[in-house]
């Protein structure tokens, strides 16, 4: 059933449900903010429309309100043991694991049979995601890496996909499909360096022995699969202790979401033909019971594979909610008191502006030219090196993940985290502007190219 559009009243048995009634709040409201949650640029309207609100909320006079409610502490306490951070750790710590278990699940599957399957399809767009990762980490370090803000070198290596993805929605058909694969898939590929770059050089001091519990945690899910095990509380359970002992353990939390992500089973556990059986038999009589609908449900749920149940489930939640409130709780940043100027004249906002904005789209189109130069791939079909330069940099929006890695980077240094932050926002807002206007401008001339061809291949007129 689509959101929208109304049934006929005799599929009702006692009238319609709230949403596709005709009720004012459901036809003007309801209905409205349905269809637009399914539209590929919801998530990052939403993410931005975050950002601005953190922004407004810290420059207002209600400015102490939004430090005292991220910095407010929250902590668990059971006999001795007690665990407490502010607000704001908990969102990033805690709540963000929600967005790097989904960006795992979206890893495996396009491992398993996305795009990433196709090695020669892929090359491209991984090569290119190695450039967009390797030139603005080099830019930086030549700007700011020989002073204090030297660890901040993998800020501007993050390109964020729901931002990315989402200028791409709101420019709509005339970015052509292939070029949002490029897009997508250099996007994921990134997310998996920025991954092992927050894994290996933003740890703190390891625990082996908690490190050791979140890798036999992660065994367990895997014998538990070979078992075939397949009730979700136990994993729940599991991946809990295995977020829980990686956080203990001083990597970062987040990475047990990726991996637990990845350990998802990317293949349905039964075949779609039993199911189909089983509903034969069980509608016979045209009537079901209870024990049949359950079991019927049991057998459709598991014909679809895990990854992709759990992505449709969790995907909303983490693009309209996670994010949103990551957002909210690390993009205020209260620019009074002259810290506009001072980040304006730091070398950790230039290094990450400049990164962003110049090496991403430098790093994207040359290990693209190299790549497909080499013969190692070929430029996306109906895609031109204007609309590649778009692409490029649109990727330059490092939001998210960029954020991230800031409060990693400059743990305790207030001045140098509010530098880098005005150096994502500022970035990533050029990079969306700016990469738009690129593309729709190689877009129109490729329309007009495409007219001329069609022109000449219809002869003059009145022939």
């Amino acid at each position: 059933m689509r959101l929208g559009r109304r049934e006929p009243d005799d599929v009702w048995r006692d009238g319609p449900v709230f949403m596709d009634s005709d009720r004012p709040l459901a036809r003007y409201v309801g209905r409205p903010v349905a269809e637009f949650l399914r539209v590929e640029a919801a998530g990052g309207v939403l993410l931005l429309l975050a950002a601005v609100v953190a922004m407004v909320w810290a420059n207002s006079a209600w400015a102490d309100s939004y430090d005292a409610l991220w910095h407010t502490r929250l902590g668990i306490t059971v006999g001795s043991f007690e665990m407490a951070e502010d607000l704001q750790h908990w969102v990033n710590d805690a709540l963000m694991v929600i967005f790097f278990f989904v960006v795992g699940l979206e890893i495996k599957y396009e491992f398993v049979a996305g795009h990433l399957r196709d090695r020669k399809a892929a090359s491209v767009p991984i090569i290119a995601a190695f450039g967009g990762m390797a030139v603005p980490a080099l830019l930086y370090y030549l700007i700011a890496g020989q002073g204090e803000g030297a660890s901040g070198w993998g800020i501007p290596m993050a390109t964020d996909i729901a931002f990315a993805v989402g200028v791409l929605g709101l420019l709509g058909r005339r970015i052509p499909a292939p070029a949002r694969v490029f897009l997508l898939t250099l996007a994921i590929v990134d997310d998996i360096g920025a991954i092992a770059v927050i894994a290996v050089f933003y740890t703190a001091d390891l625990s082996f022995v908690w490190l050791a519990l979140a890798g036999l945690a992660f065994l367990t899910v895997m014998v538990l699969r070979r078992l075939r095990v397949w009730s979700m509380p136990i994993y729940v359970m599991v991946g809990v202790f295995a977020w829980f002992a990686t956080y203990q353990s001083g990597v970062h939390a987040t990475i047990a979401g990726v991996v637990l992500g990845m350990l998802a089973p990317a293949r349905p556990l039964l075949r779609e033909s039993i199911a189909r059986r089983y509903a034969s038999r069980a509608l016979a009589d045209h009537h079901f019971s209870v024990e049949e609908l359950d079991r019927l449900r049991f057998l459709l749920r598991e014909s679809v594979p895990t990854v992709a149940r759990l992505q449709n489930r969790l995907h909303p939640f983490s693009s309209y909610v996670v994010l949103p409130i990551f957002a909210l709780a690390n993009a205020g940043i209260d620019l009074g008191g002259g810290v506009l100027g001072t980040a304006l004249e730091s070398e950790v906002t230039l290094g990450i502006a400049v990164g962003l904005l110049v090496g991403k789209v430098v790093g994207i189109t040359a290990a693209s030219w190299l790549a497909i130069t080499a013969r190692l791939g070929r430029l996306p079909n109906r895609t031109t090196w204007p609309m590649m330069t778009g692409l490029g940099v649109v990727g330059g929006i490092g939001f998210t993940v960029s954020l991230f890695i800031t409060g990693l980077s400059f743990p305790g240094n207030e001045q140098l985290v509010a530098d880098a932050k005005v150096g994502v926002l500022g970035a990533s807002v050029l990079a969306a502007v700016l990469g738009s206007v690129i593309l729709l401008l190689s877009t129109r001339s490729r329309g007009a190219a495409e007219a001329d061809d069609a022109d000449h291949a219809a002869g003059p007129s009145g022939a």
